[in-house]
């Protein structure tokens, strides 16, 4: 049945139809291969159809369908048995299970809030975000997040956020990569505190390397280590959104310890279950949810929070990240892949940049790479590249905020080797050689 115009909701075009998936491949149903290199959303960490994964949300299903997410169930147990022996920060024992990214950051925020409150400082209310980034999709979060065309059409109901600038090094005002990119940035962040009043900030929101908003932009230096003694010496919380790097993205398992920074509240989401369920986390230091309770608040939980069926894929999940070392896997086939990528098209005239880290790479593309100069947005070059990277075997996932453009970003499966690196340099060739002239 044509499903034109009845699937999305919005529907331009008649939608790509999927038979099935299986390792890091797609099947279309004109019987296409297609290689999933945007991992999906990000997500697809260990590939598609692992049974033993399939088996433990089976067995959880028999065990207890739904049950309150206050009550502990063996699979609730299992991952945060999981989640603590091997995953999180000693500093960060806490843990609030949520169904997605969104809800998680938008818990991250009320919890620091409520923090705030709780000891004595109800004042502090703001949330400090970022001009480049996006941390969701309910009207809170679509707010809080600098994504431009994800708020277009409802910018009547969105909250207005104080937004501190990204470090980008490739864009700094001061120049690409300026040795002083760094001391910039910290400074702007001092500035807005400033402005601001850090009396009246809750926390900032940030993912320690900016994910397909910007295209995996990996901050300057030192940035993150001095970034936090700011915020700590101002008494403002720091929230790492790692819906995106956690769980090995990164080739650690936060990508918040690439930079040996310490968030108070770490949330992280797609990788946790690898699409295999909807589950996402807050995970939090121990003071904070002590002073929470000790003021008798609540964090309230969602209907689908820790559902235990999402429970039992992540455990699954993590499982065989761990005992098949793919976290180390994404940061070796990582580094790999962008040094490939970068061997072959670092010099291209309409390529800026290709950077990341892991298995999360950003390939940015401009009108002229000595200038930086962007495509009109109405040229729609991230749309174009990922439609002619498809027609060639590879599903790239389209990045950027229509103000930042144009931002093809990699997230592949852990599991590829050499002929889907292949596969992936030939299909970004293809697509680069019909860009728009001129």
């Amino acid at each position: 049945r044509n499903m034109t115009g009845i699937w999305p909701f919005v529907a331009a075009n008649a939608p790509t139809t999927l038979s099935h998936a299986q390792g890091a491949y797609l099947y279309l149903q004109n019987d296409r291969k297609i290689l999933d290199a945007a991992g999906g959303a990000v997500v697809a960490n260990i590939g598609h159809g692992r049974r033993e994964v399939a088996d433990a949300i089976h067995a959880a299903t028999m065990n207890a369908t739904y049950v309150v997410p206050p009550w502990l169930t063996p699979e609730r147990q299992g991952l945060v048995e999981e989640l603590r022996d091997h995953w999180l920060p000693q500093h960060l024992p806490c843990v609030h299970l949520c169904s997605g990214g969104s809800e998680a950051n938008e818990s991250a925020i009320k919890i620091a809030v409520q923090y705030q409150a709780a000891i004595g400082q109800p004042q502090r209310k703001l949330i400090l975000a970022r001009n480049l980034s996006y941390h969701g999709t309910t009207i809170s979060m679509a707010g809080l997040s600098g994504h431009a065309s994800r708020k277009r059409g409802l910018e009547s109901i969105l909250e207005q956020h104080p937004h501190i600038q990204t470090p980008y090094p490739l864009r700094c005002p001061l120049g690409p990569h300026h040795p002083d990119a760094c001391q910039y940035y910290l400074q702007d962040l001092e500035d807005t505190i400033q402005r601001v009043g850090s009396e009246n900030i809750a926390a900032l929101v940030a993912e320690p390397i900016n994910g397909s908003s910007g295209g995996a932009i990996t901050p300057p230096d030192g940035y993150w280590q001095r970034a936090q003694e700011i915020l700590q010496r101002h008494g403002i919380l720091l929230i790492m959104d790692e819906v995106m790097t956690g769980f090995g993205r990164t080739g650690v398992a936060f990508g918040s310890q690439l930079y040996s920074v310490q968030p108070d509240l770490l949330v992280a989401g797609k990788g946790l279950a690898g699409g295999y369920a909807a589950i996402a986390g807050v995970f939090g230091r121990e003071e904070i949810a002590n002073a929470i309770s000790a003021a008798g608040f609540n964090v309230m939980f969602h209907t689908f929070g820790a559902l235990p069926q999402s429970c039992a894929a992540a455990t699954a999940v993590l499982k065989i990240l761990r005992e098949e070392n793919l976290v180390q896997r994404a940061g070796v086939i990582g580094q790999h892949t962008l040094e490939r990528l970068q061997a072959s098209f670092g010099q291209h005239p309409n390529v800026a940049e290709i950077r990341g880290a892991g298995m999360l790479i950003g390939i940015e593309i401009v009108k002229d790479r000595n200038t930086l100069e962007r495509f009109d947005e109405s040229a729609r070059v991230t749309e174009h590249i990922a439609g002619a990277a498809l027609d060639a075997g590879v599903f790239f996932y389209p990045g950027g905020t229509g103000e930042y453009r144009d931002v093809i970003c990699i997230g592949a499966p852990f599991i590829i080797d050499e002929p889907e690196i292949e596969l992936m340099e030939t299909a970004l060739g293809a697509a680069l050689a019909n860009l728009p002239k001129g």
